[in-house]
Formats: C-alpha cells, structure tokens, sequence
C-alpha cells in the first residue's frame, strides 16, 4: 500500500516546518506591508518581506526557497521594529534559509570566488558570509 501526501499535506507541512524553526506565527501577520516599506533592502529583493511572509503562510515552499531575497536579507531588524504584530519577519526569512541550507545546498562557494576580490574581503565578513550561506 502506498500513501500518498496530497498538495495540502506538503504545503502544510512546509508552514509547520518555518514556525517551528522561527518560532512564529505566520498567520499573525496581516499583510500592512510596513516591513517592506522600511526595509534598506527591498530594492534588490525579488519578493518582498511581506510577499516572503505570505508565500510562508500559504505553504508555497518552491517560490520563496528559490528566491534570492531570502539571501539578500541583512537581518537589520528593521522590519521586526515596524511590523505592528510583532513578527519577527528576520526570523521568518532565517528559517527559510535553514530550509534550504538542511538540504545541503550551499548558496556560496568560496572556490567560485575571484581570487583578487577574496584578497581584498576582510577576513570577518567573509566568516560571516560562510555562516549565513553555508550549510
């Protein structure tokens, strides 16, 4: 006998997996969109951290994983300080990242780095780079 996981079961599953691990509740969020309004990096974003949070809630674990945005997040907090609900929408995107990253896909080799741009990083920010890209 084989069981099968309907679309619904997956996608829930996938919101269990980000609150559990940011230690949220999506469905507290309203969308007022506040986070994106003052987020310094939403210029560069694909989605949005209020789009980010809604494709959370709705379980749609392929958009918002193969989204750049989750990588381009600088966890200033700033979002966190805005939203009116107290999500802590940095928290939100961290779990994401882990998802991706549990997977052992790494979002960044440093053997795919220039040699002459890896010489001039400070040796800090490319620790930091290691543990927020890397699995």
């Amino acid at each position: 006998m084989t069981v099968q996981i309907s679309g619904e079961r997956a996608r829930r599953a996938f919101v269990d997996k980000i609150e559990r691990i940011a230690g949220q509740d999506l469905l507290a969020c309203y969308q007022c969109g506040k986070c994106s309004a003052g987020c310094p990096m939403a210029r560069y974003m694909d989605i949005l951290p209020n789009q980010m949070i809604r494709f959370a809630q709705l379980g749609l674990a392929e958009e918002l994983l193969s989204s750049s945005a989750i990588w381009l997040c600088v966890s200033c907090q700033t979002c966190n300080t805005r939203c009116p609900k107290g999500v802590r929408i940095v928290e939100v995107i961290e779990a994401a990242r882990q998802v991706v990253l549990r997977t052992r896909r790494d979002h960044l080799d440093v053997r795919d780095l220039d040699p002459q741009i890896l010489a001039k990083i400070p040796p800090i920010a490319l620790i930091s780079s290691m543990r927020k890209f890397t699995s």
